[in-house]
């Protein structure tokens, strides 16, 4: 998948020994969160839309906010509210759906919920500054972001708790994704624009792709072969060819895309743009916009607003 070339491979071993020991063993519900009266990292801001693998609701986050909401998405109307956030980040299925990760930076911590009575499992401390997440295709590992620490977190999810910590990384935020064989790990760097590669067996950076403005929310087809990356900076989505890291295209979105998902097929791209809420459907055959999807009045709250511009991009 990717061409043998020299890169710099960062580990910094005192960052390492000093992070490990606040994560590893904090892994139950019973452990206090490191909750801090201020909030971390408020300044940044982002929200997350997360859909049940089987279609049937909707979690939505929004860092200003200190609750999610849960949507049924047969009926479009919300289902339930979960309070007791500092600043969450993003939300992962895990377990088929049976349950639910939302991340927090500022309590630095990982959340289980029950999709069935939506009730908290369990909660895994990584440290102030988690951020975003992905989960292995096996679904037994996850990966979180640390933008405070420029690190990434792996957590065991069968047995809940951290195992190991990748470094060398530049304000990592929302944007991480793991190849769809499991062997690579997209991680983006706010600090300095760009995506690190990570091998996952060797926990190690192998490659850097750089080019990109404000770089926010990435996708990756399912073989691996392109990567597509949110510039907020320039207002578009960069389509990069993983195998030599150059940008192949550039689609023009809205303002300030934060968000660019692709469907399960590969066959569309949602751009979600912060700054005129609306979100962009965009063809990948040939990168065209085929679709802009507004997100209502400006009166209206933001997480049911970013909710009903799922269900809408959905039916």
């Amino acid at each position: 998948m990717f061409k043998k070339r020299k890169v710099k491979s960062i580990w910094i071993p005192l960052l390492f020994v000093f992070f490990i020991p606040n994560v590893i063993g904090a892994s139950s519900i019973k452990s206090k969160s490191p909750e801090l009266a201020t909030g971390f990292d408020t300044h940044i801001t982002n929200n997350s839309l997360a859909v049940s693998p089987d279609e049937q609701i909707a979690i939505v986050s929004d860092s200003r906010e200190q609750s999610i909401l849960v949507y049924d998405l047969t009926k479009g109307k919300l289902r339930k509210k979960i309070d007791g956030f500092g600043s969450p980040r993003n939300i992962v299925f895990i377990d088929g759906g049976s349950e639910f990760i939302v991340s927090d930076s500022t309590l630095g911590t990982i959340r289980f919920y029950s999709l069935k009575n939506f009730t908290l499992k369990d909660e895994v401390v990584v440290g102030p500054g988690a951020f975003g997440t992905a989960v292995s295709p096996d679904g037994k590992t996850l990966y979180v972001n640390n933008q405070a620490h420029n690190s990434v977190t792996i957590v065991d999810l069968e047995k809940r708790k951290p195992i190991d910590v990748i470094t060398g990384f530049a304000q990592p935020r929302q944007g991480i994704k793991v190849s769809s064989d499991g062997k690579y790990i997209f991680v983006t760097n706010f600090q300095g624009d760009k995506v690190s590669i990570v091998d996952a067996a060797t926990k190690k950076i192998i490659r850097e792709i750089t080019g990109f403005s404000s770089i926010r929310g990435i996708s990756i087809t399912a073989d691996g072969g392109t990567l597509y990356a949110a510039n907020s900076g320039r207002n578009s989505i960069s389509a990069v060819d993983t195998l030599d890291g150059n940008i192949k295209g550039e689609i023009k979105v809205g303002r300030e895309p934060y968000g660019a998902a692709l469907s399960p097929d590969d066959k569309l791209l949602f751009a979600s743009n912060k700054a005129d809420h609306t979100i962009d459907v965009i063809n990948v055959a040939d990168h065209r916009v085929v679709k802009t999807i507004g997100g209502g009045s400006k009166n209206q709250g933001k997480q049911s607003s970013l909710a009903r511009m799922g269900i809408r991009l959905m039916y």
